[in-house]
């Protein structure tokens, strides 16, 4: 990924709140029919940093690499088209064009694929929790309320992925390389269009 400095986020905490906050990430392999992507939510660990996830048993993926192989996952955040209409320097100079703000997260790694029972369903557990934490809902789904055998029939057809994270790199595109009053006035439009975490992120950017 071409990372001018200026797009670099400066801690790794952040890399890990956007993982945490967009965990659906593009799972990409180079298998023998060459590259693949499998969009999947995955669960982030810390100390030592790796990726947790599960893939249909019936998905020919987990077959396709080996234990060790290199892979990616790429997950996103906020993103957004930004108008050269709204920076006050373009009505001055008239030198501006089209950009795209965003942020990403690029997860490099090694993959191992683990069919075990036990690991899988800690891996369903974990997200479960996550996931129906964040609902709102007074009584959060759990595996619990289904029959055992029905939650065993169901992780015998899935397979469990873990990637061990050997580096995480970020970019923050916020418009860091304009002057800071197209920056805010850009990030002011955006919030008229809804876009308010990005331009939230925009407006703490420098």
């Amino acid at each position: 990924m071409y990372l001018p400095r200026h797009f670099e986020p400066a801690r790794p905490e952040e890399l890990h709140r956007l993982i945490e906050a967009n965990p659906l990430g593009a799972w990409v392999v180079n298998g023998p029919a060459g590259l693949d992507a499998n969009h999947l939510p995955f669960h982030l660990e810390l100390n030592p940093t790796r990726l947790l996830a599960h893939v249909a048993r019936a998905n020919p993926v987990w077959r396709d690499v080996k234990d060790g192989d290199e892979t990616l996952v790429i997950f996103r955040g906020e993103q957004a088209y930004v108008s050269p209409n709204w920076y006050p320097s373009k009505h001055e100079l008239h030198r501006q064009v089209p950009t795209w703000n965003y942020r990403v997260v690029h997860a490099h790694g090694r993959v191992a694929i683990r069919d075990d029972e036990k690991f899988v369903r800690g891996v369903v557990a974990r997200l479960t929790r996550t996931h129906e934490g964040r609902t709102g809902d007074q009584q959060p789904w759990k595996m619990g309320d289904s029959s055992s055998e029905y939650i065993d029939e169901m992780l015998a057809k899935i397979v469990g992925i873990e990637i061990e994270v050997t580096r995480l790199v970020g970019k923050w595109k916020l418009s860091q390389n304009r002057e800071a009053r197209d920056r805010v006035n850009a990030a002011e439009e955006l919030r008229k269009r809804g876009e308010e975490t990005l331009a939230g992120e925009m407006l703490k950017a420098d």
